[in-house]
């Protein structure tokens, strides 16, 4: 069973929320939380697998319940969600170690999928939607770096390409057939680079690649602009 604790300081949405988790066969409700501090004390209390979590609400917000909670339980998954699906909070959200957000206004199925997702230690967030959410609030108005940022120079050359594939929104299937690459090996690497990064999904890494400049926002649609990627020999 998947152990979901509820957050939110409205509570019709918590009674939705929990009338949609309490009806599928493989999910259960926890608990719920009214505000940011009751979330984080009942998660560190319940140890819940995963927490829907409003971005917005009074005293603690979601965003620094969050960063407490998985700064605490690295194994529980937050679900971000706000009234609306592009907001610089859940870009915030996604910094403080939320594993993906979803609008409010979701269908349940939508809600059951992604909490499923996130359990899995994926993100909930759909790629292309996710890079142009990053690439609207994360703007960087310094050019194009011609050498590998500081923060990146751990990484392989096959793992900067990966990287900047992620942030292009490619699944592993995709980058694996752009790289000529077995899928496996693409796991492997993205598993080296995010242990490199100190990430742990790939909502994190695409911002890590826009914080980094190896892609910009903006130019040539949702997915903005990005180098092409280096031929480098397999690793």
């Amino acid at each position: 069973m998947i152990r979901v604790l509820i957050a939110d300081d409205q509570a019709l949405i918590r009674v939705a929320f929990r009338m949609i988790v309490g009806a599928q066969p493989d999910m259960e409700v926890a608990g719920e939380a009214a505000d940011g501090v009751a979330a984080v004390a009942l998660a560190e209390r319940l140890r819940p697998d995963v927490v829907l979590m409003d971005v917005r609400m009074p005293g603690l917000d979601g965003i620094e319940a969050t960063l407490r909670i998985v700064g605490a339980q690295p194994r529980v998954r937050v679900l971000a969600l706000s009234t609306f699906d592009l907001d610089e909070h859940v870009v915030a959200a996604l910094r403080a170690g939320a594993s993906g957000f979803l609008p409010l206004d979701v269908s349940p199925e939508e809600l059951t999928e992604a909490i499923r997702i996130v359990h899995r230690g994926d993100s909930a967030v759909a790629p292309r939607l996710l890079t142009y959410l990053i690439g609207t609030f994360i703007q960087t108005s310094r050019p194009r770096q011609a050498v590998v940022p500081p923060s990146l120079a751990g990484l392989s050359a096959r793992e900067l390409d990966i990287l900047v594939l992620i942030a292009r929104g490619m699944s592993n299937a995709g980058i694996a057939g752009t790289l000529a690459i077995a899928e496996s090996t693409v796991k492997n690497h993205v598993t080296s680079l995010f242990g490199k990064l100190r990430i742990r999904d790939r909502a994190q890494a695409v911002i890590a690649a826009y914080e980094a400049g190896l892609v910009t926002p903006g130019a040539g649609g949702p997915g903005g602009t990005s180098p092409a990627p280096a031929a480098a020999p397999e690793e």
